[in-house]
Formats: structure tokens, C-alpha cells, sequence
């Protein structure tokens, strides 16, 4: 009977029908003991003894880890899949799938919800009224401001039209943009810089690559204006944290809503939770129970595809693997 490990911890011995899948294609369930460190690659690499596929989170598959067990599959709940070493799997044979169009509107809410947050100056307010201050006083208001969107792929999509029906105006880049859905929407495609340097606010909606990384930085930082905003709902490598933390501290930018980070989770030292204008949340934007139960579900039934010999194209990101693969 082939086994898969379940990593979520959202999932762990939790019924569902990505387990229902799993079980009546004949595969054996098992899940990492509550509380295992599976970032420590030694501990993942022993949860991965006998196991021959996994429904994964952000775990790190490292070439290291790749070559300590006999995977076949490692099916990604989610987009991202920068924990992964790909070329490595690749090479070993192994085949890694993600979730397409199961979160991006879980993402788009999230990115929205931390927007409102800090422009009506959250943290910041709960924090006073706890303490006893009752301080009104007034903030810019979100209407009429434009609003950059740094990847215009699925997420940013999703997140467009929720801007749009705020009253932002919505600009983008992409390095593969759809110009047909940005014209149909009224949005300004332009060069990174140029959104940079005309956006209030800049929300980032690119996949976590070595291109990618740092991709705001000190300089790009200091493109942006001064009194904007910056949310990552995307992956926390795209941000210097560093940076972000002398930005804020200059007032360069006026806050920042973060749901991803460096470090995961965010330590508790960590001098992005020392300010009253950074909203913050534990990486839960893809989190909803609709895109819970549809993420684990097109998981499991990559897993039990690539079992019974059919390809799941759309999912699979390392299509060279092909050739040749079996179970």
C-alpha cells in the first residue's frame, strides 16, 4: 500500500475529502507527530522514512532531504513552491505539483483586509483604545489613491477588480502581463520602476524566485514614494526586511501589511512587531475554508493521478520530469 504524508498542519488528523481521495485510491494516510519541526530538514527527513509521496506545505525539500528518501511525488498545497529544490527533484525524478486556482481569492481578500487595516491606521488604534487613549484624528483617505500591483498573474487578478470597487486606481507590472485583461479593466501596465515611484500603494503578487528575491530592497524602497504603503501577501523573500524596518523607521513609508515573512513563523524579537502602523498576520492568506478543502482536495488527486499513470499538466512545474517518470 503507497504511503503519503500529510504536512499541513491545518490537515493533521483532520477528516476531509482530500483524505477520502487519498483512502479510496487505496493510499495509507499518515501525518507528522502535532508540533514536529519540519523545517529542521533532519526531522522532516525522518518523517519521510517508507513514505512514497506527500501532501506538502512549506517544509523544505532540499537536495539534501531529496536524496535521503524514495519520494515519487511531492503534491504543493498552494502556488508557491520556493521550499522546493526542483532542479533537484527533477533530477531524481520527482515529480512537483501545485494548486492552481484553489486560493487566489482567499489572497485577494487577505491583501484587502490588511490594506483597510493600515490605512485606517490598525494596529495602532486597537492598541491605544486598550490602553485607556480615545484619540480621534483623521488619515488619508483610500479612494482616489492608486494602488500598484507587482504580478498581475491569478492573484493579482483577483485582487484588481476588489481595488478597482474601492475606488483605487490600479496599476501593474508584470514581466508576462495579460493585456487583454488589463484593458478590459482600465488597468495601466508599466515598467517596475515607474509603479514604484507613482503608487501609493505597492502589493506584491509575484512567486518567490531567485529573481525575485530582495526585490525590494533599499533602493527600491526609496523609489517609492514617501507616505506609501507596502503589502506582501506573496512570499516573504521578496523583501529585504531590513530595509522595510529602516524605511518605516524614517518615515519613508507610512506602514506596511505583511502576511509572509524571512523567517516563518516571524520570531517574536523581531522589530517589525515594535511598530504601530505594521499589520501583520501568520502566512493565512490562502487560508479560507473554501480554499482549504479545495487546495488538499486537487493535492490528493495529483498524488492519485500520477499513481494511476495520468498526468496531472496543469499542476506539475517540472514538466522535464516526464519523460521516462513512473511511479
Amino acid at each position: 500500500m503507497p504511503r503519503v504524508l500529510v504536512t499541513p498542519a491545518v490537515l493533521n488528523g483532520m477528516p476531509g475529502s482530500y483524505r477520502d481521495v487519498l483512502e479510496a485510491a487505496g493510499f495509507e494516510v499518515v501525518y507528522p507527530p502535532r508540533g514536529a519541526e519540519l523545517s529542521d530538514p533532519a526531522v522532516l527527513c525522518a518523517q519521510l522514512e517508507d513514505i512514497d509521496a506527500t501532501v506538502a506545505s512549506v517544509e523544505p525539500y532540499t537536495r539534501e532531504v531529496l536524496s535521503r528518501c524514495r519520494l515519487r511525488a511531492i503534491a504543493r498545497m498552494g502556488v508557491g513552491y520556493d521550499a522546493v529544490d526542483v532542479a533537484a527533484a527533477t533530477e531524481r525524478g520527482v515529480v512537483v505539483s501545485i494548486t492552481p486556482g484553489a486560493n487566489e481569492h482567499s489572497v485577494a481578500e487577505q491583501t484587502i483586509a490588511l490594506l483597510s487595516g493600515v490605512t485606517r491606521g490598525f494596529p495602532g488604534r486597537l492598541d491605544e483604545v486598550r490602553r485607556g487613549q480615545w484619540i480621534r484624528r483623521s488619515l488619508p483617505r483610500l479612494a482616489g489613491r492608486t494602488m500598484g500591483l507587482v504580478g498581475l498573474g491569478r492573484i493579482g487578478k483577483a485582487v484588481a477588480p476588489r481595488a478597482l470597487g474601492l475606488g483605487l486606481k490600479v496599476i501593474a507590472y508584470d514581466p508576462y502581463p495579460d493585456r487583454d485583461f488589463a484593458a478590459q479593466r482600465g488597468i495601466e501596465l508599466c515598467e517596475l520602476d515607474d509603479l514604484l515611484a507613482r503608487a501609493d500603494i505597492v502589493s506584491l503578487h509575484l512567486p518567490g524566485t531567485a529573481e525575485t528575491t530582495n526585490l525590494i530592497n533599499a533602493a527600491s524602497l526609496a523609489r517609492m514614494k514617501r507616505g506609501s504603503i507596502l503589502i506582501n501577501t506573496a512570499r516573504g523573500n521578496l523583501v529585504d526586511e531590513d530595509a522595510l524596518v529602516d524605511a518605516l523607521r524614517s518615515g519613508h513609508l507610512a506602514a506596511a501589511g505583511l502576511d509572509v515573512f524571512k523567517r516563518e513563523p516571524l520570531p517574536a524579537d523581531s522589530p517589525l512587531l515594535t511598530f504601530d502602523n505594521v499589520l501583520v498576520s501568520p502566512h493565512m492568506g490562502g487560508l479560507d475554508v473554501e480554499s482549504l478543502e479545495a487546495m488538499g482536495r486537487l493535492a490528493a488527486e495529483c498524488v492519485v493521478d500520477l499513481h494511476r499513470g495520468r498526468w496531472p499538466e496543469a499542476c506539475v512545474v517540472n514538466p522535464a520530469v516526464r519523460p521516462g517518470w513512473k511511479w
